[in-house]
């Protein structure tokens, strides 16, 4: 009998996802503004930001281990409720003397919640599906956080601009409440562990389980989160730190030009999503070291452009073409790399498993983005030098994955 996708427990799952997620990025964008506004300051936003990460990297690993033992329908209804209920006392106790201070703790609170959260709604999907149907639903998660993205700027940035920070506040409230209750209808078996440890020799035990299953029973996570981190590492600082960099600075053009390739970023990332849920079938695990070489390929174009005796909208527009292709592709091998490691982890793993991809992938990227950021100061003359030879490395790796990746045919 063939499984259905879109069950009623999955379908109130990603309706849940869209509205935790809008609620979450008109929030951050309202306080972004906001602190941009009464600050003056870019550094002390991304300070505060910065920060906030914080406790999502230590906590990861306790969220994976909590999402396993508890019952993550619970879970989950319980940290919407209070991510909207911290969200509230926020907005009433909010101020000009404390509204810096005041938004700076929420941030902290609301990534202590991102820590149990991520890994209990990432082990939700095995548990609700199997084999192919696991990549598909990772692929329409992935799209519905890409709509939540491309939509929540423009219709955040109109309620703040009319109404001001606490109606985003309240609306934010709202689509946390709502997610809340639509989590309440789900159905998943949970299985209770007994033990007559206290809490933290449980969490020590669970955590060198874990470690155990990875680094003896399941080498082939430790290399897909390698290859993955690895990959994170080099694109994120080519991307995040890269693209306005390249617009703004490089190229000289204006906050509309950067605006523009940030939409049509965001359109790639669902079609990337798209086509690894259509062809999940075809794109087997087997062949992702070809996408890691389009990565880099993607890369060179776009230094290459840097080269080339063109003006500078036709370099603009190879550029956004090049990143639109990098996106792609990093869509499509995330997706797949985090459902192999869901179908390759048993049920009371993959909350852990799910936890340590996070960590990695939060602790890898603001390195990358501090080193490119150098390097891009550094070779600001020169740019298609950094370009093209992180692309070559991505290649490089490509090459050297690729007895990895054929391997996993065979299992």
């Amino acid at each position: 009998m063939t499984e259905n996708l879109f069950s009623k427990n999955f379908i109130l799952l990603i309706l849940g996802q869209a509205t935790s997620l809008f609620g979450n990025f008109i929030l951050k964008l309202a306080f972004s503004m906001y602190v941009l506004e009464k600050t003056k300051s870019a550094a002390i936003f991304a300070g505060i930001v910065s920060i906030a990460t914080i406790p999502t990297i230590l906590l990861s690993p306790l969220g994976g281990i909590i999402a396993d033992r508890a019952n993550k329908k619970n879970i989950m209804v319980l940290l919407d409720t209070l991510t909207g209920i911290f969200v509230l006392l926020t907005a009433i106790l909010l101020s000009e003397n404390n509204d810096i201070t005041i938004i700076s703790i929420l941030l902290v609170i609301l990534s202590i919640f991102a820590a149990f959260e991520t890994p209990t709604v990432q082990a939700c999907i095995p548990c609700m599906l199997s084999g192919d149907n696991i990549t598909k639903a990772n692929a329409v998660v992935n799209q519905i956080a890409s709509l939540s993205y491309f939509i929540a700027p423009m219709l955040g940035s109109i309620l703040y601009t009319m109404f001001g920070l606490k109606i985003v506040m309240f609306a934010s409230i709202f689509f946390f409440f709502i997610t809340a209750l639509l989590e309440c209808f789900i159905k998943l078996n949970h299985f209770s562990f007994q033990s007559n440890n206290n809490i933290f020799s449980t969490i020590k035990h669970d955590f060198l389980c874990s470690m155990q299953y990875i680094f003896k029973q399941q080498t082939n996570i430790l290399k897909m989160l390698f290859f993955t981190s690895f990959c994170r590492f080099f694109v994120t600082g080519v991307t995040i730190v890269g693209l306005p960099y390249i617009v703004r600075t490089i190229l000289g053009l204006n906050a509309k030009y950067y605006g523009a390739a940030e939409s049509v970023l965001a359109i790639a990332t669902i079609l990337g999503s798209i086509i690894a849920g259509l062809f999940a079938e075809k794109l087997k695990i087997y062949k992702l070291h070809n996408i890691i070489c389009f990565m880099g390929i993607f890369i060179i174009i776009a230094g290459v452009a840097f080269i080339l005796p063109v003006n500078t909208i036709t370099k603009y527009s190879i550029n956004v073409i090049s990143y639109c292709g990098i996106q792609i592709a990093v869509t499509i091998f995330s997706i797949f790399a985090v459902s192999f490691i869901q179908q390759k982890t048993p049920n009371y793993f993959i909350g852990k498993m799910m936890s340590y991809t996070s960590a990695i992938t939060l602790c890898v990227q603001p390195i990358g983005q501090i080193l490119y950021g150098l390097l891009f100061d550094l070779f600001h003359n020169t740019i298609y030098f950094v370009m093209i030879i992180t692309g070559i490395i991505l290649c490089v790796i490509a090459l050297l994955a690729t007895n990895f990746f054929k391997t996993l045919k065979e299992q």
